[in-house]
């Protein structure tokens, strides 16, 4: 029997009650992948008439969000990370080219910050990687993509500092 969104929000919740910080957040995105690998869970999470951003599941008791992607062409988005939470990005349809940055000069509201690329990796359907709180890091699409990803709290409308790449 194929997995509910429902009960994969269950299984996310208890995880991340049972192991709070990033031991719980490393087990959920195995959680993810595991559930990436379900065609009827991903079919019903994602799809051609997704939007780009579009939450699909809010906790009510610990705020995390899970949220569908759908990009129908290349997109590349800077460095960044995600303030004071963490994000997994699972691979649902297509690929991902991720890069992960080591801060070399601090961002500030007022100044971009300087980063430096420390490596770079695909994510392909039924991958998921956890981005701790912190870590600092960039897709790359290069055609039509689709993800399922889950944010530590819902991060619309919250402001990422700026970085500059530096080699």
């Amino acid at each position: 029997m194929s997995l509910t969104l429902e009960e994969f929000a269950s299984q996310c919740r208890s995880t991340l009650k049972a192991q709070p910080g990033s031991q719980g957040v490393t087990e959920v995105a195995k959680l993810l992948s595991h559930a990436l690998k379900d065609a009827q869970f991903v079919d019903r999470c994602v799809s051609a008439e997704t939007s780009e951003r579009n939450v699909i599941y809010q906790d009510p008791e610990l705020g995390f969000c899970i949220v569908a992607h759908n990009y129908d062409s290349a997109k590349t988005a800077p460095p960044h990370d995600h303030e004071s939470t963490w994000a997994i990005y699972g691979q649902a349809r297509g690929e991902t080219e991720m890069f992960d940055y080591e801060i070399v000069e601090s961002a500030t509201m007022d100044k971009p910050g300087k980063a430096k690329m420390t490596r770079s990796y695909a994510l392909t359907p039924g991958v998921a990687h956890a981005y701790q709180v912190g870590d600092l890091h960039s897709p790359k699409r290069t055609g039509p993509t689709q993800l399922i990803r889950i944010e530590g709290k819902n991060l619309a409308g919250v402001k990422r500092m700026a970085y500059d790449i530096i080699a």
